[in-house]
């Protein structure tokens, strides 16, 4: 109960500072709205005051954890290893000290994880007071300090403390540059755009306010007659699927014999202020249905990946109600949500006050930055994208290595307001798309249910943004085929067969439940790359035609939009 008391004490301070911010009517330029956080954490605390008997069952079972940690410490008995990266030198494992130190900071961080799992409340309100929690879990972890991460310690001895002077000296550097930590997750200097990355041979063959459509150069005589169009998130540029050669999916497709065509986002400024879903849907992917399908004379297959499948799901149920169905011949949606009833750590922040906040600052500034959207997904995997680089760069003093997913990862790009709004405030707080109509595009009814078009779903089991079993929900509803690759939002996309990671599971069974799916599913080897093309190949009309050249270029992929700051 100690807990809950003093987590209120705390709510109640953050409460009072931040009436005091938002005394006489001045808000604070923030994209959040601080009140309501700490409204969120006081009424969780409070909540968990009025349930003493179950507080005092976690306080007796914390003591006897305790107990029964110190017995173990001090007989020197040595339990599995966790699965956890940032205690994977051997020295956590094999060292009495470090040992105890990990152990201990591992059950204390279970045992207020397990107090704050007895709160009640809305969705957003046990979100905020969970995403809280681990911010300040993953900030104490004793990996951080120089003093308690064996590694540190074995690398101040060797250079006799010039790693921890010139890690302070790269503090002071990013300090200085407004960034922060997060420039120094990778070498920003390793990939070339055109060249090293996002190099797969083709050409922008039509282009508006939006998007560039690029087309790319086939690899074979002979392609598949369905070309593939690609239609990434906003947040990020498209080329999460052309990283490097050995990565690039683009590449691997085209030398599959596929015609391979992607939307390429402009990274929007003020002028693109009011351009919203549905702007997105028609003047976007529809108009981009439109030209592959002059270009090539067939009907293409769509796939889509995080926020770029939800709108592919829209833009289907447009075509629906139009009686246009027929313009695509399938479509696969990676990572994608269509029901967001259920966002996890994310139902944090949709909150209506964090969202009238949000509206506040995009009104004057006319987007959300990258910047800012990079901080807030780093947070929601801190020990991964944050924490780590604080322990190689301020202790340990290693350069960032090369990586072309987080190089593409911190390329991010802008979102207008208007888009920004009302996805917030239709989608995820309202999830209008859930209801028959009850969201609509230029005045057209989206209505799922009316989707005809062959589906495939695929989630990705350690997904951190779209949870796999709400993407699984999501596939159910719609009535599309399911496959469930392994690892996460971003690295379970990029999984090239040469690589054989990751696995994958299938099922013709649809329960209602994800994980009785998960239980009766057949896991596979290595990539789901090849399972889906042999997808594609079931769903179309498994006819080749010549390889389709490329004449009237614009210009060289991967384009200027791709390149704008």
């Amino acid at each position: 109960m100690t807990s809950a008391f003093a987590f209120g004490d705390l709510s109640r301070q953050l409460q009072v500072a931040a009436e005091k911010m938002m005394a006489g009517g001045v808000k604070p330029a923030l994209p959040f709205d601080p009140l309501a956080i700490a409204q969120a954490t006081s009424e969780f605390a409070f909540g968990l005051a009025m349930k003493p008997a179950e507080l005092m069952e976690v306080q007796i079972a914390a003591a006897k954890q305790w107990g029964d940690y110190w017995a173990g410490t001090m007989a020197g008995t040595i339990g599995e290893k966790p699965r956890d990266r940032r205690f994977n030198a051997p020295e956590w494992q094999d060292d009495a000290y470090y040992r105890a130190i990990r152990d201990a900071y591992l059950l204390a961080s279970k045992q207020l994880r397990d107090v704050v799992s007895l709160g009640e409340g809305n969705a957003s309100t046990t979100a905020m007071a969970s995403f809280l929690l681990d911010q300040y879990l993953n900030a104490i972890s004793p990996a951080n300090f120089a003093a308690t991460n064996p590694e540190v310690v074995k690398r101040t001895k060797e250079t006799n403390g010039a790693n921890l002077v010139q890690g302070f000296a790269h503090l002071i550097e990013d300090v200085a540059s407004g960034k922060g930590i997060v420039q120094r997750r990778t070498d920003p200097t390793a990939f070339e755009k055109g060249k090293t990355i996002a190099a797969t041979p083709g050409e922008v063959v039509y282009e508006n306010d939006l998007f560039q459509l690029i087309q790319y150069t086939p690899a074979t005589a002979k392609v598949a007659a369905e070309p593939l169009l690609y239609v990434p998130p906003l947040v990020n540029r498209y080329y999460m699927i052309d990283l490097v050669p050995r990565q690039s999916l683009v590449k691997w497709l085209v030398d599959e014999g596929r015609t391979v065509f992607v939307i390429s986002w402009v990274n929007p400024s003020d002028k693109h202020k009011n351009k919203g879903v549905g702007d997105y849907v028609l003047e976007g992917i529809v108009e981009a249905i439109g030209q592959v399908r002059g270009r090539t004379g067939t009907s293409p297959d769509l796939f889509a990946f995080c926020l770029g499948g939800t709108l592919v799901a829209i833009a289907l149920a447009w075509l629906a109600a139009r009686k246009r169905a027929d313009e695509v011949n399938s479509a696969t949606l990676i990572g994608s949500l269509v029901d967001f009833a259920d966002m996890r750590d994310w139902s944090a922040f949709v909150h209506e006050g964090h969202l009238a906040a949000l509206e506040d600052y995009l009104e004057d500034q006319g987007f959300i930055d990258s910047l800012e959207l990079q901080r807030l997904f780093a947070a929601m995997r801190a020990n991964d994208l944050i924490w780590s680089s604080v322990v190689n760069h301020y202790l340990l003093d290693r350069p960032a290595p090369p990586s072309d997913l987080l190089y593409w990862f911190e390329d991010g790009a802008r979102i207008p307001a208007k888009f920004l709004t009302g996805y917030n405030r239709d989608l995820l707080l309202n999830n209008k798309l859930k209801e028959p109509a009850g969201f609509a595009v230029g005045g057209v009814p989206i209505d799922l249910a009316e989707i005809k078009t062959p589906m495939l779903v695929i989630a990705l089991k350690d997904d951190h943004v779209s949870a796999w079993e709400a993407v699984y929900r999501g596939a159910r509803d719609v009535g599309a085929d399911f496959i469930l690759g392994g690892s996460g939002h971003n690295a379970g996309v990029i999984n090239p067969p040469a690589a054989n990671k990751h696995g994958f599971w299938t099922s013709d069974e649809r329960p209602a439940d994800a994980k009785a799916w998960l239980e009766g599913a057949t896991r596979h080897e290595g990539s789901w790359w090849p399972t889906w093309t042999r997808w594609l190949t079931d769903h179309g009309s498994k006819k080749s035609v010549p390889a389709r050249a490329i004449k009237d270029g614009i210009e060289p992929a991967p384009g200027r939009y791709v390149m704008m700051k």
